[in-house]
């Protein structure tokens, strides 16, 4: 792990060329900028110099990310709130704006509701909004998966986060896409650009969305509080509302709201991400596609786990994580300054040969009867960052996976592989996850139905 040092800086190589040349050769090609780097001085370590960003490390090599998920917050944390993180879009009270004590105490109030009986509770709702969906899909000619995924995940986590379905849910189902997505391009801007120019600069309708979100979430609190069934409900609201700290101190209403948006916002736009993933990598690979539907009319599960775990890896949605140094740093052979910023890149984490042989091929087979290495295969972050919701988030595109393989047969395609698009925080495919799909039987669908529920039994 890392360690606190008083030696001289000594950073890792990288290019001497001008910051702005820099910030071309990185908005041209993103990770890839620094894969090349990292090919041109030899080192899995490199230094780079970004507007916005500054001077920054950026770590490419598995061991060196575990080395610094286990290392002491005391010396490095993720950047928090006003430190350019998610948390700026979400408020101080969320997760991503927290460290340190107080966000361990947070963790262990929120990460219980994503765990065992309580997250399979949410199973069915995941399956209705699926079937809810793929219903409107037209058979026998080409559509965009990627808006149908952030329907399916979006209606999934607000059932989840709120509970039963109402006027405000659908308020929130209108209003989060656009206000998420705004909100992750404007994390891309200068903190001192954010400024509110009236309704129609990008700041000011983020504000006013953000304040439309604040007054339905408290109404729904309200609403939560005067329910005399609260201690019965099992969505994270009214969970919320009942915990405490460890001190006996209970989570405030304005932090409940910034941790809602956090939950809601982080939990259905990556998985949506990853979803749409997965239908553009089948389409592309009809032997799996073929063995996946077998899999799914026997009731098995291992191979589609498998599946996701490699979409994961060669399609994280998100590219990198960030964290800061709060003092100087001796990192392997290099020692880093305070105030730097370390840019772990799971992108290229995941293309490392050496824990992933032919790492450039989608190949699920690798994991199936294993797990994925520790540190090798991140999309979901490491240490105490790592997303609350992950396990939610892998139940929730195993189930629709499922459901989609059950229902419908996916047509193959020969269409070049769609390319990545950056959308300020998530990376979706280029074009939208392209797929033309048709109904199976009737008869097929019941028994893998059948299939299904005695798997689900006997898990």
């Amino acid at each position: 792990m890392a360690t606190a040092t008083t030696e001289p800086v000594r950073l890792p190589p990288g290019p001497r060329i001008p910051k702005p040349v820099q910030a071309i050769a990185y908005l041209a090609s993103k990770h890839g900028f620094y894969a090349a780097v990292s090919r041109r001085y030899g080192s899995t370590i490199i230094s780079v110099n970004l507007p916005g960003i500054g001077h920054a490390v950026v770590i490419c090599d598995p061991a060196v990310a575990k080395d610094l998920f286990i290392t002491s917050t005391d010396l490095i944390e993720r950047p928090t709130w006003g430190g350019g993180s998610l948390g700026d879009a979400f408020g101080p009270g969320s997760t991503f704006s927290l460290a340190g004590d107080e966000l361990l105490a947070r963790r262990k109030v929120v990460v219980p509701h994503f765990k065992g009986k309580r997250m399979r509770s949410y199973e069915h709702v995941i399956e209705e909004e699926v079937m809810r969906e793929i219903a409107t899909w037209p058979e026998g000619r080409e559509f965009e998966a990627l808006p149908s995924m952030t329907r399916i995940t979006l209606g999934a986590i607000l059932r989840a986060m709120f509970g039963a379905e109402g006027p405000a849910l659908d308020e929130l189902r209108d209003l989060l896409p656009p206000m998420v997505l705004l909100a992750s391009l404007i994390l891309t801007v200068p903190r001192r650009m954010r400024r509110d120019l009236g309704p129609w600069s990008p700041w000011g309708r983020h504000i006013r969305y953000r304040r439309r979100f604040d007054a339905i979430v408290d109404s729904l609190i309200a609403d939560s509080r005067a329910d005399p069934a609260l201690a019965e409900r099992s969505d994270v609201l009214a969970l919320l509302l009942q915990a405490h700290y460890e001190n006996g101190e209970p989570i405030s209403d304005r932090d409940i709201a910034d941790e809602l948006l956090t939950l809601v916002a982080s939990g259905h736009e990556t998985t949506a991400s990853s979803m749409a993933w997965a239908v553009e990598r089948l389409r592309r690979h009809p032997q799996l596609l073929s063995r996946l539907t077998e899999e799914v009319d026997a009731g098995g599960s291992e191979l589609r786990q498998a599946t996701i775990s490699e979409v994961q890896r060669t399609r994280p949605v998100l590219d990198a994580t960030v964290r800061c140094t709060k003092t100087r740093i001796r990192l392997g052979d290099w020692v880093i300054p305070e105030n730097t910023k370390l840019i772990l890149s799971i992108r290229l984490i995941h293309e490392s040969g050496d824990s992933f042989p032919e790492a450039a091929s989608f190949n699920p087979d690798r994991f199936v009867g294993g797990v994925p290495k520790p540190m090798a295969w991140i999309p979901f972050g490491g240490g105490v960052n790592r997303c609350v919701g992950a396990a939610f988030a892998h139940m929730e595109t195993d189930i629709t996976l499922r459901t989609m393989l059950r229902e419908l047969r996916f047509a193959p395609t020969d269409a070049p592989a769609e390319r990545p698009r950056w959308r300020g925080v998530a990376t979706v495919p280029a074009r939208g996850a392209r797929a033309v799909v048709y109904r199976r039987t009737a008869k097929a669908s019941r028994d893998a139905d059948s299939a299904s529920l005695a798997d689900h039994g006997s898990a």
